[in-house]
Order: structure tokens, then sequence, then C-alpha cells
């Protein structure tokens, strides 16, 4: 359903928006934890680390895709605002295109380079065939993961942020109910879980297409309207490659950190496989939240509402607060049953070393929650060099740290060292928005 944030309750529309934004989330990150689960326990640690040291890889591709849809949906959701619905089917018509092309670069590109990623993050040889199989057949999803991304942006710039939920929920579903039956019950090894995940990133796509040509008339493109518009690509790469850089600055930052894991052994390269999995889990709401921000922020730019953006990142600021002390205290009480899910009953060490990371991290999610609405905001006044700036400064200190701590404080240090690089971002973002708020 089309929503004009423009008008109404402002907290409301912001709590409406991100809670579906939260669940499609939480549904996406399930299906992969059932993956490492279902890996895990089915098939063997040296599989978990194969999925683990894949992960920074692929999200360096998912983050990149999703960041230039970010930057086009910044785009269509200031149209929307400003009532300019040409301009929304001319964005989306040139995005749609565009991703064509690219998708089919990553595709070729990740297909011969695979191998020769995994070797330069020094991934074991015991696992690097088993890693560079499953890592090609994720790659082989780009173009539905581009069209997925592509398609419920365009609706979540219109304010529609329930309807790629309920497609995401349905495909997450399904490619649970696959991998226990095809790992847990049959036994099929690795591959089928890359398959696994890679249809259900299909039929997402699909089905959100589908729904567009179906309900909502406002993005529908005839066959002749699927053309590039020149200056709305420069916009759009302007806007979304900077998003993309930035969305790609973590994973690669995760990629090094990977590096100064690996060497510690497949137990701590296990551990750390389900630690990232918690982190996604509790990163996942705070992102959505800013995501709401955002819309909302680029929404009310376009109509001109300035005292109306100023309250909704208020807002923002506060629900990202509210949450804090909600996942502060789930992880804590519960760190170690969570760790267990990963692994059977021989494997005490690695529940250790995630269960004491997960304590300091526990602590520390304020920050990523601060941050992320801080860039939501960015995002929504087109300011994405800042939002790179950010996530540079905040990269680049936490893999420093990373290998100046883990030699002496093994996992833990990796948790130290996000803290710092979180809080080195925040004295650079506050001032700024003062800057801009001052305008």
């Amino acid at each position: 359903m089309i929503t004009d944030m423009t008008e109404g309750n402002i907290p409301k529309h912001l709590i409406s928006y991100s809670i579906p934004l939260i669940l499609g989330n939480l549904f996406q990150l399930t299906y992969n934890a059932v993956d490492s689960i279902i890996v895990g326990r089915f098939i063997g640690k040296e599989a978990l680390a194969a999925v683990g040291v894949s992960s920074p890889v692929m999200n360096i591709i998912i983050l990149g895709i999703s960041g230039i849809c970010i930057g086009a949906s910044v785009l269509m959701s200031n149209f929307f605002g400003a009532k300019k619905e040409e301009l929304i089917k001319k964005e989306m018509a040139t995005t749609a295109v565009f991703g064509v092309y690219f998708s089919l670069v990553v595709v070729l590109l990740g297909m011969i380079a695979a191998k020769l990623l995994l070797r330069a993050l020094y991934v074991p040889e015991e696992i690097l065939n088993m890693s560079a199989t499953y890592l090609r057949i994720i790659f082989l999803g780009a173009p539905f993961t581009f069209f997925y991304n592509a398609v419920s942006s365009a609706l979540k710039s219109v304010g529609d942020s329930k309807t790629p939920l309920k497609f995401l929920a349905f495909c997450s579903v399904l490619n649970g109910v696959l991998d226990v039956i095809l790992i847990g019950v049959f036994g099929l090894g690795i591959i089928c879980s890359a398959v696994t995940t890679v249809v259900a990133e299909a039929l997402s796509a699909i089905l959100c297409v589908i729904y567009v040509y179906q309900k909502i008339p406002l993005l529908q493109l005839k066959p002749k309207e699927f053309r590039l518009d020149k200056e709305l690509l420069k916009q759009t790469l302007q806007y979304g490659g900077v998003t993309a850089l930035q969305q790609s600055c973590q994973p690669i930052g995760k990629l090094l950190i990977q590096g100064a894991v690996n060497p510690m052994g497949v137990e701590v390269i296990a551990a750390f496989n389900a630690v990232n999995r918690v982190d996604s889990y509790a990163f996942t709401p705070e992102q959505s939240i800013a995501n709401g921000i955002t819309t909302f922020v680029a929404q009310n730019a376009g109509a001109k509402k300035e005292d109306r953006i100023k309250k909704g990142f208020r807002s923002g600021l506060m629900l990202e607060f509210v949450y804090w002390i909600f996942i502060c205290v789930v992880t804590m009480v519960f760190r170690e049953p969570i760790m267990r899910l990963f692994v059977t009953g021989q494997n005490k060490e690695i529940v250790a070393l995630g269960s004491g990371y997960l304590g300091f991290m526990a602590l520390f999610y304020l920050f990523p929650g601060f941050t992320n609405g801080f860039q939501g905001y960015f995002r929504g006044r087109k300011c994405m060099k800042m939002t790179l700036l950010g996530t540079f400064i905040q990269t680049s200190l936490r893999v420093v740290f990373v290998y100046i701590l883990t030699p002496h404080m093994g996992l833990n240090g990796v948790a130290v060292a996000c803290a710092i690089g979180w809080s080195m971002m925040l004295l650079v973002e506050i001032p700024y928005y003062f800057y801009i708020a001052a305008r």
C-alpha cells in the first residue's frame, strides 16, 4: 500500500514502515542462518567454515547491489514527495536497464575470480574447493538479487514496505524447508545449500514483479518505456555509486578481518561465522529503522517540510535507543544457547569463543544504532559522500584495531575494535548533522 509520509503522525509512519523492513530482513537472515545451522550440524564444521569464509565476498556483492538500489530509491522517494510521477517511472526504468548489464558482469567476474579471492584471504586448503564451489553458485543468483532489490526499493520509496516482506517471508520459509529435507533428511552436501538460496532469491524477485504489474499502476512500465535516461542514470550512479561504495566498505572490512581470523584455525573461523550471523540479526532492526528515516526524510525533502524532517529524525533516534535496550538484554541472557544452535555438543570451544564475543557486543550494539540513524538522515538528504566518509572511517579503524587487538584478546578483540570504529564514526557524523540542520 502506497503511503505519503509528508502528512500524518510521524512516529506512527516510522514504526509502521520499519516493522515490515525488520521482519523482512530477519526472514532473509533466517534462511541464511538456517543454512549455517543445518550445514554445521549435518555436514560438519569444515562446511560451516566454508560458508563463513564465503560470506564476506557474497556480502560485498549484495551490499553493492543494494547500495545502487538505495540510491535509486532516494531519488524515487524525492520525486514521490514532490508529486512527480513521470520521473518515478523513468527512474525505475533506468535502474532496471542498468541492472541487467551490471548483474551479468557480476556473474562473469564472480565465476572467474571466486577461488582467487578465497586464496587471497588465506582460506585453508582443506576447505578451499568447497568454499569456491559454494561461492560460484551464489554468484549465479546476482541478477535475481538485483531485481528483487530494485523492485522492493521502488515499492519502499512510495511507502510500501509490507509487500516485499510477504514475498521474502514465503521464500525464506521455502528455503529453510528445502534445506531441512535435502540436507538434514537426504544428506545432500553444501552445493544444495547454495542452490536453495539462489532459488529463494529468484522467487522473491519474480513475485515482486508480478505484484507490481497487478496492483501498482504508478510503477508499471510498458516495454517501450524500458530505456535509460542519461541524466537520471548520472544521478543514480552519483548517489547509488557512492552508496554502493559505502555499503561495500563493511564487507571489505570483514574480508580483511576474516584474513586476521583465518590463521587462528577452523574452530575460530566457525565461531566467527556463527557470531557474524548473530550480529546480523542484531543490526538488522537498526538498519531498518535507518531506512525508514531515509524514506521519511527524502519524501519530506521533496515536499520541502524542514520542521517535519527534524521531528522525524529525533523520533528515529529514539526508536534506535529503545531497540538497543531490548537487544542488549536478549543477547546477554541467551548468548550461550544461541551459540549451541550452530554446533553439536562436542564443540564446546566454539560455544565458549562465541559467547565471550557476544558478551562484549551486547553492550556495543548501541553505537551502530546511532550511526545507522545518522546514515539514514544523510541518505535522505542526498549527502551520500558523508555516509561514505563515516563508513570508511569506521571500517578502517576497525580493521586496524582488529590486527592490533586479536593477538592479545582473540575473538573478543574484534568486538572491541568494532566499538572503537563506531565511536569515531559518531564523532564525525554528529557535528556534520548540526552543520546541515543550521543551514
